[in-house]
C-alpha cells in the first residue's frame, strides 16, 4: 500500500512534482511494483488528483472514504475488509524504494514463527550534522535486538559526553505490518507523545507494539521540502 495526500504540509503537492518526466508518486508506485515482492501495489489517498494519476497509466489506486490524520489510519481503512497477512507500506515520497530493503522487512515475519514482532521499519545509518539536527529526519533509538525504544525529531541520543562514540539512525518512511497491528493502531486514540513529535509511530509505542527495526544501507530521498526534490533529481540523473 502506498499512502498518498496530494496535500503535504511542508510541501503541498510535492507528490505531483515532476521527477525525470514522472511524478514523484508515480516514481514511488513503478519503483514499488518494480521490486516483484508483492501479490499486489495499490495507492491508497483522499485525492481525486493523485488517484487519476496513478490510475490513467494503468495502476491500481483506491479513494479513502474518511478524512485521515496520517497514512496508517488511510490504509488500516482500505485493508480492514481485505484477506491478507502482512502490509507493506511505503510512502508516496519515498521514489527510490528498492527490492533489497523492501526483502529485509518481509523476511522478519517469515523468521518470527512466535510472532514477536507487531511491525517491522527501515533505519540507515548517518552522520552527517545538519542531518542529525534536522527536526525533518526522524531520528530512532533501538535496543540490543533492534526493537524500537523511540523515534524523535531531535538528536537522540543527546551527546552529553562527547568521548562516546554515539550512532544516528535515521527512521525511514516504510513499514510492514501484520494487519491486526495497523487495525489496532486505527481504533486507539492519538497520546500525548505522537500529538508532540507528529510521528505516527510513536502511537504503536504508546501502546506497547513492538517495532522491529533493520537497518539498510540505501539513502535515497524522501522528498519533504522542495530542497528535497532539487536532491532527488540529482540523484535521478
Amino acid at each position: 500500500m502506498i499512502p498518498a495526500r496530494y496535500s503535504a504540509t511542508r510541501f503541498p503537492g510535492k507528490l505531483m512534482q515532476d521527477l525525470g518526466g514522472k511524478s514523484v508518486i508515480r516514481r514511488t508506485y513503478e519503483a514499488t511494483v518494480a521490486t516483484n515482492l508483492f501479490d499486489d501495489v495499490i495507492v491508497v489517498t483522499d485525492s481525486s488528483i493523485i488517484y487519476n494519476e496513478i490510475v490513467d497509466h494503468g495502476g491500481k489506486a483506491i479513494m479513502s472514504i474518511k478524512e485521515h490524520e496520517c497514512g496508517s489510519d488511510r490504509i488500516a481503512e482500505a485493508v480492514e475488509n481485505l484477506d491478507i497477512d502482512i502490509v507493506i507500506n511505503v510512502q508516496g515520497d519515498e521514489p527510490f524504494t528498492e527490492e533489497a530493503s523492501l526483502r529485509k522487512l518481509i523476511e522478519v515475519f517469515k523468521e518470527d514463527h512466535d510472532k514477536q514482532v507487531d511491525l517491522a521499519s527501515l533505519m540507515v545509518h548517518i552522520t552527517d550534522e545538519d542531518e542529525i539536527n534536522n527536526p525533518n529526519t526522524v531520528k530512532v533509538i533501538v535496543d540490543q535486538n533492534n526493537f524500537a525504544l523511540y523515534f524523535s525529531r531531535s538528536p537522540i541520543p543527546y551527546p552529553r559526553d562527547k568521548n562516546v562514540n554515539t550512532t544516528y539512525y535515521k527512521h525511514k518512511g516504510v513499514y510492514a505490518f501484520r494487519k491486526q497491528a495497523i487495525l489496532d493502531f486505527y481504533r486507539l486514540p492519538m497520546l500525548t507523545l505522537e500529538a508532540s513529535e507528529k510521528i505516527e509511530c510513536i502511537r504503536y509505542l504508546e501502546y506497547g507494539k513492538r517495532i522491529k527495526m533493520v537497518e539498510t544501507h540505501v539513502q535515497g530521498v524522501e522528498i519533504d521540502t522542495p530542497e528535497d526534490l532539487e536532491r532527488a533529481k540529482k540523484l535521478w540523473k
